[in-house]
């Protein structure tokens, strides 16, 4: 265990760091609890950093930069994996004022755990907010450290600007394939600072998508970009069902329709090829394609039948993730099928009022070029797959 008190230098690598945050004593006589987490970190054999806002070898001190200890703060907090809230308020010697605003700006990246004991004081909103935020509630000060390192086990190994992607994020395959690209030209993390990210699951605990800003060093120009966000969310597996016509544009393609906040089409829906992201990790792309297709369109496909035609990312200027796109050419009679299907409700949650509702609809290549209700990235997926064969 390496622990770094405050406005001392950082490590240079890590596999897991907690931040130890809550009331820090304002008087000489009131005893730290910090150092009884020490002790409990110890008895764990936790092989981390942890990062403890307080001077090294505890007191009081008037003479420190204000200023120089809360930038060290925000640096700390922003590089650890888990932040560690224990707040044993009490008014007249732990008030933690500004263990409220730290634990406001943070609870929303799900790498908190609260812990406070029973007779803590004015601790009502802190619970709620955690509750809100799916951040794991204790009421000892070893049980909210055993949770704290349950998060973390075992840990990754980062190096450099690598410590500040916390490691729920650096675990997700998402990331993993971004960054292994990054890697195999030569570039490197200088630094990161997640912004948001969105959780789903029973309880959040899978992260589904994130937005983090990054300080990129780029190999082939020898500089740093520091002005752009990494947002990233699961590949998708993307289906084009069509029969094909001497003349191309008369080829007809299975479309969904479905309501979608960003739209700004015509009718404020988006408009698309059947498709959409696992719900497990890892899940093989033709099955994921197969079981998309009869969510969004009630038909039927044997995996076998998909033909696969590589992945590529589909708006790479704004999101990281890619679309594996597949085709199938059907039969006149299961066109005839979906055409029978128009009007028709689908979707993978029906009995969910704010959940998924995909509509049937049948278009030329010729009405999907002139009617502008598609976007670029699904009219090229089209071209493409009519234009050439695909790659088994």
């Amino acid at each position: 265990m390496e622990v770094v008190y405050s406005r001392e230098t950082f490590p240079l690598a890590w596999k897991k760091s907690i931040f130890l945050a809550g009331p820090t004593p304002q008087k000489a006589e009131v005893k730290s609890w910090r150092s009884e987490a020490l002790r409990i970190l110890k008895t764990f054999g936790y092989d981390g950093v942890v990062f403890v806002p307080e001077d090294r070898g505890g007191g009081i001190y008037e003479n420190f930069n204000y200023r120089e200890q809360v930038e060290w703060e925000h640096k700390a907090l922003n590089a650890a994996d888990c932040i560690l809230f224990w707040v044993p308020r009490n008014l007249e010697m732990l008030p933690g004022f500004t263990t409220n605003v730290e634990f406001g700006l943070y609870v929303h990246l799900g790498k908190s755990v609260l812990g406070y004991p029973p007779e803590a004081e004015k601790i009502k909103y802190l619970d709620l907010v955690a509750e809100k935020n799916d951040i794991p509630i204790l009421h000892t000060l070893q049980e909210t450290i055993e949770k704290c390192l349950d998060l973390l086990n075992p840990g990754a190994m980062r190096v450099g600007g690598e410590r500040d992607v916390p490691l729920r994020i650096w675990r997700t395959g998402t990331f993993q394939l971004w960054y292994r690209a990054q890697k195999r030209v030569g570039n490197r993390i200088d630094g990161a600072v997640l912004k948001w990210i969105h959780r789903v699951g029973k309880n959040r605990e899978h992260i589904f998508s994130f937005a983090m800003h990054l300080n990129i060093h780029i190999a082939s120009e020898n500089r740093n970009k520091t002005n752009e966000i990494l947002i990233s969310r699961p590949d998708i597996a993307t289906v084009i069902l069509y029969t094909r016509a001497l003349d191309i544009l008369q080829s007809r393609v299975i479309l969904v329709r479905e309501f979608r906040t960003p739209a700004s089409t015509p009718d404020c829906y988006i408009w698309e090829l059947p498709g959409g992201s696992p719900a497990k990790p890892n899940s093989d792309p033709y099955s994921v394609a197969a079981e998309e297709v009869y969510e969004e369109t009630g038909f039927k496909c044997e995996p076998k039948r998909f033909q696969a035609h590589g992945a590529r990312q589909l708006a790479g200027t704004f999101t990281a993730h890619k679309a594996h796109l597949f085709s199938v050419e059907l039969t006149e009679k299961e066109m005839q099928w979906f055409i029978s299907q128009r009007g028709v409700v689908h979707g993978a949650d029906l009995d969910n009022p704010t959940g998924e509702r995909t509509y049937i609809e049948v278009k030329t290549v010729k009405e999907i070029l002139s009617e502008r209700l598609l976007d670029w990235s699904n009219i090229g997926k089209i071209l493409s797959v009519l234009t050439e064969k695909g790659d088994e």
